[in-house]
């Protein structure tokens, strides 16, 4: 099945804005049932109390997806918990079952392909998802805007990390989305309804009902708006912050809409193929649309529809931008986007041994992510002339020597044996801290571990 010729139609993305994930979000809302209405001067303690049954049953389906270890484990999957109730059993089993399907225009061959690649690049991968993906993410405001409410993130950025990795690796490991023995496929359905609850705790219920009440009187501030709930904003549980954050659905469309869900999964395909080119280590065309073929399927089961999927670099290009000059011509305030991206840079600055290093990680955004991305994300902070100097320079001098010697030993890459080193320490200190492992279950966590291990040792890092 082929993707539209023309990527970008605004009537399309508009309305996508008001399109969420009808499968994962009647599944929550029928699990949760109806919220109790909330006065904003309530306490927090009568905040809970009102909506005791919604906050325990909203439990009760985090300990039981949390049962999907693996791609196996779906299949047939049951509830065998006496405690659930039969009617919260049978919708998450309907999910599961309905789920997991992969769509029909799936190619395999290509998916191997894509894996393959993501575990050939190792390292370097691991660094594009520091200093490009995660900062073009958080260019789009309304999307910025819920990882500011899901957690003050910009005081939990490692958290921010490690969540985003402990997705992509099960995905993007071998049969991480076609054999029973990998975990892609546990670890999306896990994220979709994770989607489905935020949005439900955002808006306090069924977002098509809240949708319905907006569209029939969008002029009236109680349909248009979900008030916050000063009571519960300073909490430190990120579900109770979600639910108290409030909402404006005529200037933010749905949260996690289906257009922010498009451009997120363009920076994590898209972008990362963009940042190896511009790393002078761009891929075959057959390789780029591999990838992007195996991210149009990670799309498909997190419940994306197909007219927002790019086939090639130059529709994704098209679309991304165009979701871009969209997303920056909606001003939020407060701009939660400048504090996002300091926290980014200053996690990862932390970790850098020496004083020169430090603003490198800023430099290597602003390089692959541009200067329109990089003013829009607030990267102006000064940064040293002579850690400017070493990184021109640096940059300067691989980019000579790879075309050069490129002539003799084709594949040679200096500049891959750079980021590597830069990204080696960022993936040793953020992501395997062993005294905050990543929440995988176990096995896959120690293949995730093995494989990481595996890149830092691999022999030929410069070709």
């Amino acid at each position: 099945m082929q993707a539209p010729e023309s990527t970008v139609n605004p009537v399309l993305l508009d309305r996508m804005r008001y399109r969420a994930d009808p499968l994962a979000d009647t599944t929550v809302s029928r699990i949760l049932g109806p919220w109790h209405e909330v006065a904003a001067t309530s306490s927090s303690d009568d905040a809970l109390r009102t909506n005791a049954a919604q906050w325990q049953r909203l439990g009760a389906v985090n300990r039981l997806f949390g049962k999907w270890q693996d791609n196996r484990s779906l299949i047939g999957w049951r509830v065998e918990d006496r405690d659930t109730p039969p009617e919260i059993a049978a919708l998450l089993e309907d999910y599961v079952r309905t789920a997991q399907v992969l769509p029909a225009w799936a190619d395999p061959a290509k998916i191997t392909r894509a894996e393959e690649l993501f575990i050939d690049f190792g390292v370097l991968s691991c660094l594009l998802l520091f200093c490009s993906s995660l900062p073009e993410c958080y260019v789009i405001p309304d999307l910025s805007t819920v990882l500011h409410a899901s957690g003050q993130l910009e005081t939990r950025t490692d958290h921010r990390i490690r969540a985003t990795a402990a997705m992509i690796f099960p995905v993007m490991m071998q049969g991480g989305l076609t054999d029973p023995k990998g975990s892609g496929l546990a670890q999306i359905l896990k994220v979709r309804l994770i989607h489905a609850t935020i949005r439900n705790l955002i808006l306090r219920g069924n977002p098509e009902a809240a949708l319905q009440a907006f569209e029939a009187d969008g002029q009236n501030p109680a349909a248009r708006r979900v008030l916050p709930l000063a009571s519960l904003q300073a909490s430190t549980d990120m579900q109770q912050t979600l639910y108290a954050h409030g909402w404006d659905l005529g200037d933010m469309g749905l949260p996690c809409n289906q257009e922010e869900q498009a451009y997120t999964l363009l920076t994590f395909s898209y972008v990362f193929l963009r940042s190896l080119r511009r790393l002078g280590l761009g891929l075959s065309r057959a390789d780029e649309e591999a990838y992007l073929h195996t991210w149009n399927v990670v799309g498909h089961v997190l419940g994306l529809q197909r007219e927002l999927m790019a086939d090639t670099m130059a529709q994704a290009a098209e679309l991304f931008a165009a979701m871009q000059a969209r997303g920056r011509a909606r001003q939020v305030e407060p701009d939660s986007r400048p504090a996002l991206t300091r926290a980014l840079m200053q996690t990862m600055a932390q970790v850098l041994p020496l004083r020169v290093l430090k603003p490198f990680p800023v430099l290597l955004t602003h390089y692959l992510c541009g200067r329109t991305t990089a003013k829009a994300l607030g990267l102006r902070q000064q940064v040293p002339w002579l850690s400017r100097l070493l990184f021109a320079a640096g940059m300067l001098v691989i980019r000579a020597i790879d075309s050069t010697v490129r002539l003799v030993v084709p594949g040679f890459s200096l500049s891959r044996l750079f980021t590597r080193l830069l990204g080696d320490r960022l993936m040793a200190q953020i992501l395997l801290d062993q005294t905050r492992p990543l929440k995988l279950p176990g096995t896959l966590l120690n293949q995730v571990q093995t494989m990481v291990v595996n890149w830092r040792a691999k022999p030929k890092a410069a070709r």
